[in-house]
């Protein structure tokens, strides 16, 4: 018996190596042989690495007809139909060169651009942050884990370079998005109201951006929506925070698409599994749809249009720091709605693009104390806002590496604000112009010129405002850019409650970075310096009827500051199999003197220094992606300011402790590879901050300065189970190309 199973056994690895197929060739450019061209065989695992000569092979159990793709950053995509039977198999390519894209010298001084894989710079994809442990699927919490951007647990917003939150603007098909963030209260960050799987690519720029893009004194991200689907699918995602579900329908013609989602969530659950820090009285809960649909037109013109609607609640509970009362009460109540239309094509040698958008967020908060079990009067805080935004751009191309562009935007607010005695109504209408040009002068030497314009109804002033950048060569590998921009913003509308003849806020960024792009890793290395000037500053007016209230109000533009520091980025792609790791560090050193600071401070926003480590690891024989990420900060400031007599004064200081948190999460593919698949389910398991170091964002203070209480996580230790769903597509070659 023993004897007979080892027979077949034997027998049975004799066939397989047997159903082996060797598929050998070269590959060319110029008649010269060219290395690292990745070889593979599509819709498998099947494939090689060409040497220096140009030379692979590699064996197959593959069998019929297959496509072989050649793919390499600086070369042009081949794709090369095959029959594999029983034979060995030889094929050969010549390749053609990417001048226009990737031979010419990009300018990337402060801009990390994903949505080109092409491009040097191309850090980031949608499943570079759906797989980042700790990001929880959100653009923004994945940019935290690149060099620049601040780590700021107790509000939304992307804190970048010595910037606050709000001096980076964040825009959908060249569209402003306002209200990016759900509304929350005091303490608890909102999250992203968008969904990642909405964006192709995104361009994020730290510093020294187009001059297409302004009101935003630190950086910009520019989110591009997907094109029409390949096919109609199906989605279903279930865990115990939400549910959710949608469709996108592909016409017959392929020329249009529709599609729309909904999805419910609700934290209450977890709240009674995991020990919280936070109180909730109403665990955080929401309702979201959106719908899209996508046009292309017979003359070559491309319509896209996305509309969303979010509603969200939740109430704290606090122990209250003023005598006389056991606890502080805080209960929220949001909703947003947001439309986006864009149309693109080409006439001729021009390209025109140009997009609308319209928005309108609430923000409904009920502030009461609660003493011995009976809640006092409520206090109201009521915020609407009305935006609409409209950009169009004309696009020329001068050459391959060389163009010409310029358009106008209009950005229209209406807000309205009622809190006790304090009632407003906000209109601006900020109207812009803008030129830039990209000049090619060779391949190893090229140039970013623009300049914008912008005029604002309420402040009654202009400002212009140049753009400048330049990049070179400096080997095969190696590239130099220099950037150079002003830029301007509003004060920031909720600072504006009561007549102050104020201006523009503005700032001056300086970029220099020196990067080295090699087939699977880039190393970049960024020296900045940026000058602010006009930033507004602000005293606490007290009403006289009412002690508990507070509102820090605008009465010039006499602040200034800088931020200064060195940025250093390293991804590495290709030296460990199956492995995809980066490191960034930031060292910032930054001081201002604004809104209600007394003298030059360093802001409390602000990390000296800031490290970050991502490694991703996919298992084809499991199916099974590992995530890891840590995060380490050094402790930021923190300060009680008071206004007493007309002068602003520091009546607490110190600095926080050090925040650390090790990340980690799960991705199971059971149908990976499967081609007969109806279904392509994925499983998520995430531990965020598992090691449930206790962080602190900050402190809060007592009316007279005497007590104070930690603003912490909601909860130091989380856990997210969940599984998605797609019917209709089959996403294995988008699992293979991004985690192998």
């Amino acid at each position: 018996m023993k004897t007979k199973l080892l027979f077949l056994i034997s027998f049975f690895f004799f066939a397989l190596s047997f159903s082996q197929t060797k598929i050998t060739g070269k590959v060319t450019f110029k008649n010269k042989g060219v290395g690292e061209i990745n070889v593979t065989l599509k819709d498998t695992y099947d494939g090689a690495t060409t040497d220096q000569e140009g030379n692979f092979s590699f064996e197959t159990s593959e069998k019929g007809n297959h496509i072989l793709t050649f793919v390499h950053p600086k070369y042009n995509e081949v794709q090369k139909p095959i029959l594999i039977e029983d034979k060995e198999i030889s094929v050969n390519t010549e390749l053609k060169e990417q001048i226009n894209e990737i031979d010419a010298v990009v300018v990337s001084a402060g801009s990390i651009e994903a949505s080109d894989r092409k491009r040097a710079t191309a850090l980031l994809t949608p499943i570079d942050i759906y797989t980042t442990a700790g990001a929880d699927g959100q653009i923004s919490s994945a940019l935290n884990y690149l060099p620049g951007v601040q780590k700021v647990g107790e509000t939304e917003g992307l804190f970048v370079r010595g910037g606050t939150g709000t001096e980076t603007k964040i825009f959908m098909d060249g569209s402003l998005i306002n209200n990016y963030f759900s509304s929350s209260i005091p303490g608890i960050a909102g999250r992203d109201r968008f969904n990642t799987s909405l964006f192709k690519g995104n361009i994020f720029s730290s510093g020294g951006y187009s001059a297409l893009y302004g009101q935003a004194l630190s950086g910009a991200l520019m989110l591009e929506s997907v094109d029409l689907p390949d096919q109609s699918s199906y989605d279903f995602g279930v865990s115990p925070i939400f549910l959710n579900g949608g469709f996108q329908k592909l016409g017959e013609n392929k020329s249009h698409s529709y599609g729309a989602t909904l999805g419910y969530s609700n934290l209450g659950l977890m709240q009674d599994v995991f020990n919280f820090n936070t109180d909730f009285i109403d665990a955080p809960r929401g309702l979201n749809a959106d719908a899209n649909f996508r046009i292309k037109t017979k003359s070559g013109g491309f319509f896209k249009y996305y509309g969303m609607f979010d509603s969200n609640k939740m109430s704290v509970k606090t122990e209250s720091l003023e005598p006389g009362y056991d606890f502080a009460l805080v209960r929220l109540k949001g909703e947003n709605t947001y439309h986006n239309l864009s149309f693109k094509q080409k006439f001729g040698r021009y390209l025109f693009n140009t997009s609308a958008s319209y928005s309108y967020n609430q923000s409904d908060l009920d502030f009461s104390t609660e003493t011995n079990q009976t809640e006092s009067e409520k206090t109201r805080l009521l915020n609407d806002g009305d935006y609409i935004n409209f950009k169009a751009i004309v696009d020329r191309k001068i050459n391959k590496i060389s163009a010409l562009r310029g358009g106008f935007e209009l950005n229209y607010a209406n807000e309205k604000l009622n809190f006790g005695e304090v009632n407003k109504n906000y209109r601006d209408l900020i109207s812009s112009g803008f030129v830039e040009t990209d000049l090619g002068f060779n391949n190893n030497l090229s140039a970013k010129i623009g300049v914008r314009a912008e005029n604002s109804s309420y402040l009654n002033k202009n400002n212009i405002a140049p753009r400048f950048a330049l990049a070179y060569r400096l080997a095969k590998d190696w590239t130099t850019s220099f950037a150079y921009g002003l830029f301007f913003q509003n004060p920031e509308s909720k600072y504006i409650n009561s007549s102050a003849n104020l201006g523009f806020q503005k700032s001056q960024h300086y970029i220099f970075q020196v990067q080295r792009s090699t087939e699977g890793r880039s190393l970049r290395f960024e020296a900045f310096y940026k000058k602010y000037d006009d930033l507004i500053k602000t005293q606490n007016i007290v009403p006289d009827s009412n002690q508990n209230q507070q509102v820090q109000t605008a009465f010039n533009n006499n602040g200034n500051g800088f931020a200064k520091g060195l940025e250093v980025f390293w991804r590495d792609k290709k030296t460990f199999e199956n492995i995809d790791y980066w490191i960034s560090y930031s060292f910032l050193d930054s001081k201002r003197d604004f809104l209600n600071y007394p003298v030059s401070l360093k802001p409390n926003f602000a990390a000296e220094h800031t490290l970050s480590v991502v490694a991703k690891r996919f298992i084809p024989e499991w199916k099974t992606g590992v995530n890891l990420s840590y995060t380490y900060a050094k402790g930021r400031p923190f300060y009680d300011i008071v206004t007493q007599n007309d002068v602003n004064v520091i009546r607490n200081e110190g600095r926080l402790k050090d925040y650390n948190a090790l990340n980690v999460s799960f991705n199971y593919l059971p149908n990976l590879g499967k081609k007969d698949s109806k279904a392509f389910t994925i499983f998520v398991l995430s531990v965020s901050n598992i090691l449930g170091t206790k962080n602190v964002y900050g402190y809060n203070f007592s009316q007279n300065g005497s007590r104070s209480s930690a603003v912490v996580p909601p909860v130091n230790k989380f856990v997210f189970v969940g599984m998605f769903i797609s019917f209709g597509v089959d996403k294995t070659q988008d699992a293979i190309n991004n985690n192998l």
